[in-house]
């Protein structure tokens, strides 16, 4: 028996690993994330699938210690990739405890199903080569020292802040003095969901643009120069005068 923690992506069924569908449709038992995680994506589970949103992590734990006592299997649905945000750790060590086996199937991200859809890429040469996911301090836990925000925020570097729409004001005052009120900022509403929506605008005038629309939750937010339409050098990869061993300088003459 094993608990598998599977990674669901950001909403779209069609962005589901075929591993981890498989491994939907083969266990038992399937506990989802049902505030994030769409009933399209357990709905080939055999069983009933169990929403686990509304319960406890001791009642969760409970429903996988009993799936192990009956030696089924456990599809434990979370969004995006689990090891992100995804709160696996906790579980982890509880069934550590109780040796009950587990795996993770990693997940298509937000933060990668966001730029995809909006057909970008965050690193650019020469304007960006590093992307930063973290997220600001809410309810739920203060950050470690030396993550806050205008620590990140000088290395230039793309960020994709994840859990902190509500934060936006802070982010602005926080952010503008380093990438400049002009920098570009793109908030991604419920990426891969039916009502998915991308919000373009800059620190001095996205929170206004978010207000509008009535968004407060559910929302990624990517920002960095790199999302900035404008001209830049090609990357080297694929440079005819940058020789590497796959393709070797061309002799001439």
């Amino acid at each position: 028996m094993t608990v598998h923690f599977i990674g669901a992506g950001p909403g779209d069924p069609d962005l589901i690993t075929v591993k981890a569908l498989r491994l939907i449709r083969e266990c038992p038992v399937c506990l989802y994330a049902g505030s994030l995680v769409p009933e399209a994506i357990v709905a080939e589970a055999p069983g009933t699938p169990i929403d686990t949103a509304p319960m406890a992590l001791g009642e969760i734990i409970d429903a996988m210690a009993a799936a192990h006592g009956r030696g089924e299997d456990v599809a434990r649905v979370h969004s995006g990739d689990p090891s992100l945000y995804g709160a696996i750790a906790e579980q982890i060590r509880r069934l550590k405890a109780l040796g009950i086996p587990y795996d993770v199937t990693p997940g298509v991200s937000a933060y990668a199903a966001a730029a995809a859809a909006l057909g970008r890429e965050l690193t650019i040469p020469e304007v960006a080569q590093t992307v930063i996911l973290t997220r600001t301090a809410g309810k739920a836990s203060a950050m470690p020292p030396g993550e806050d925000l205008e620590t990140l925020g000088k290395t230039g570097a793309t960020l994709a802040i994840h859990l902190s729409v509500r934060n936006l004001l802070m982010i602005e005052r926080t952010l503008s003095p380093l990438y400049g009120a002009d920098c570009p900022v793109i908030v991604a509403y419920r990426v891969g969901w039916p009502d998915q929506m991308f919000i373009e605008g800059t620190l001095a005038d996205i929170r206004e643009k978010v207000r509008t629309e009535k968004i407060t939750r559910t929302a990624l937010i990517l920002l960095g120069p790199a999302l900035r339409e404008v001209d830049f050098r090609d990357s080297a990869l694929y440079d005819a005068d940058q020789p590497h061993v796959l393709r070797p300088k061309r002799k001439t003459g």
